[in-house]
Formats: structure tokens, C-alpha cells, sequence
């Protein structure tokens, strides 16, 4: 047993609408499909706060930089389906091309700020295609409430100040990241890794773990990255996109950890790039460290 789809507007909208003459609450969940525990976990968070759960799924061109990186893209439309059923999701909008970007389709969404650096300096474009399809999913779903994971935190405040600025009237909540138990953060891209590098992979969560109870511990920023970086080529990795400590509320560039800020590392393992966070608190406002349940957090 699957969950229903749809995959035009039209009909996505003439249920959407049935729902709301009922009074009901609905949520949405945008995905690229090839589902895993993280986006089963928002699922599970969404039907808690609404009475109708949409996930949307769409591999979206206009956020890939690398057409071979859209061209590898997992799609597992069936598979997705089937997972969702049992856990109560209502509803799988997943539609093609034609049906986000139609014909003369001229628009992009853009966001300043937030966007630039980070993935948005190795990535040119991503953002705006992010941000610019995750405008229709919300316009088209017309959904109260949108989760997102934590792991692609810059992609949670892009979305953020997109809703904001753009008036969209929907509440953004973002969701803790979830991992492996060897500490690897759940990923559609984690797939493409090879046995050799699957092995690898948990180290960068580990590095950066260290690194972050470093600088709450009080460590200055710059030798503790410098380590940090070694660590994290001598466990196999190509390439650091880069490691850097960002302020939590805004994602402005941090020297010094005064403020509640996450920790942000992109690095390549083969031909996989992945990426991580760690929330890291300030000395003053600690009281203990856990990694548990899957991101570092500094505890209040």
C-alpha cells in the first residue's frame, strides 16, 4: 500500500480546498524524494502540529550547478510512496517539469544575505532555485505550516526569509538533523557512496563534534579549524568546501564564539559532497555537551 498522488495543481488544489472547507490544518513536507529516516522524522513532527500532511516531491533542475549531479540524483518516486503510508502521510504531490516551470516560465527567486557564502559560494544559482521552487511548493500547497531538516541550516534560512519577505502567510519549523549511529547525518546523496567511503564518511560528523566542544570549551576559532580541516583530509576526503562558525540567527560570519552560533563543514569524499552542522553555544551559557540525539548541542 502507497500513499495517494497527485501531480497536477489542479488537483493538488481541489483537495487542499476540500480540506480547508473542513477547517483543517495543513502541513508540508518539500522534498527531492529518495526518502530516508530525516524526512520520515518530519513527517512524523508535521502530523503532530496538522491535520493534513503533504509531502512534495520533485527533483528540481534549477537548484543543480552540475548536470551530472542532476543527472545522478536518486529517484525512487514507488519506494517513497510506499514508505510514507504507514507512518500517515495524506497526500505525495509529486509533478513534472512542465507543471513547475511551463512554458515561458520567466521567474526567479532570489535572496540576498543569507544565501551568499557557504554553499551559496560554491554552488552559484543553487539558492535562487531553491528558493524559487519552495515559493510555488508553498503557493501551491497553500500549507500553514513547512518543515525542514536542520542539516541544510542555510537552506532553512533562505526559505525563512523568502516566506518573510515574499508575505507567504506559513509558519517555517525547522527539524534536528538526524544520523546514523556512527554519527553520519542522513542523506539522498549518502547512497552514492562507495563501501570504502560509506566507512569513511562518520568522520566529519566526529571532527566536527570535536571541534565544536572545543570552541564551547573556549578554544580560539582559527587553530581549532585548522586541526579540524587536517582531521578531516587524513580520514580521506578530497576537499573542505569549507569549515566555518556562523551566528545561529542570522548566519553572519563569527571570529570569535559569542553568540549561539552552528558550526558548517562542506567536504567531498569521492565524487559525493556532503554537509554537515553542530549547534555550539558560548562558555557562559554551558552547562554540558551532548551529541546526542544526533546533533551537538550545547545545553542551556
Amino acid at each position: 500500500m502507497s500513499v495517494a498522488i497527485v501531480r497536477t495543481v489542479a488537483d493538488l488544489r481541489a483537495i487542499v480546498g476540500g480540506w480547508r472547507r473542513e477547517g483543517m490544518k495543513v502541513a508540508v513536507v518539500p522534498t527531492m524524494g529518495a526518502l530516508h529516516e530525516g524526512h520520515l522524522s518530519l513527517v512524523r513532527a508535521a502530523l503532530v502540529q496538522a491535520d493534513r500532511v503533504i509531502v512534495t516531491l520533485f527533483v528540481n533542475p534549477k537548484q543543480f550547478n552540475n548536470a551530472a549531479d542532476l543527472a545522478a540524483y536518486p529517484r525512487t518516486e514507488n519506494e517513497d510512496a510506499v514508505k510514507l503510508a504507514p507512518i500517515g502521510a495524506h497526500l505525495l504531490y509529486a509533478p513534472n517539469a512542465e507543471e513547475i516551470y511551463p512554458d515561458g516560465f520567466g521567474t526567479t527567486v532570489s535572496v540576498s544575505g543569507v544565501s551568499e557564502g557557504l554553499c551559496g559560494a560554491f554552488r552559484p544559482g543553487h539558492f535562487d532555485g531553491v528558493a524559487t521552487v519552495v515559493a510555488k511548493l508553498f503557493l501551491q500547497t497553500a500549507a500553514d505550516l513547512a518543515f525542514f531538516g536542520e542539516k541544510d541550516f542555510q537552506q532553512l534560512h533562505v526559505v525563512r526569509c523568502m516566506a518573510r519577505d515574499l508575505d507567504i502567510p506559513i509558519i517555517i519549523v525547522g527539524c534536528s538533523t538526524v544520523r546514523e549511529v556512527d554519527g553520519l547525518a542522513l542523506s539522498s546523496r549518502n547512497v552514492r557512496l562507495t563501501p570504502a567511503e560509506r566507512q569513511a564518511a562518520p568522520k566529519l560528523a566526529s571532527v566536527l563534534f570535536d571541534a565544536a566542544e572545543q570552541l564551547a570549551g573556549g578554544a580560539p576559532v582559527d587553530p581549532t579549524f585548522v586541526v579540524a580541516r587536517a582531521a578531516i583530509l587524513a580520514a580521506g576526503y578530497a576537499q573542505v568546501e569549507y569549515l566555518e562558525l556562523r551566528a545561529e540567527e542570522d548566519l553572519r560570519p563569527l571570529h570569535d564564539l559569542d553568540r549561539p552560533a552552528r558550526l558548517l563543514v562542506a567536504a567531498w569524499l569521492g565524487e559525493t559532497r556532503l554537509i554537515d552542522n553542530v549547534r555550539v553555544l558560548p562558555r557562559q551559557n554551558i552547562v554540558g555537551f551532548s551529541r546526542n540525539p544526533g546533533i551537538a548541542t550545547a545545553l542551556n
